[in-house]
């Protein structure tokens, strides 16, 4: 999961060397947070928030194949 998300990311921003995802495994979810620069955090959450949600809705239904719940943040 934490490719596809970096991969996503880096495709979108000005600054790919700056994108971060880090995986974090919480009780019965995977946490993933992608960091990126603070120039590029628009690109990244696009217009009321649609590339975000697109974003999240990509890696769930990635999950849905291995049987996880993937919560991603945006930092």
């Amino acid at each position: 999961m934490r490719e596809l998300v970096e991969t996503i990311a880096k495709a979108l921003v000005d600054y790919p060397d700056e994108v971060v995802v880090t995986e974090t495994q919480k009780e019965k979810a995977l946490y993933i947070e992608l960091h990126v620069a603070s120039s590029d955090m628009g690109k990244v959450i696009g217009k009321q928030g649609r590339i975000a949600k697109a974003i999240r809705a990509v890696v769930k239904a990635a999950a849905v194949k291995d049987d996880k719940r993937v919560i991603v943040d945006i930092v």
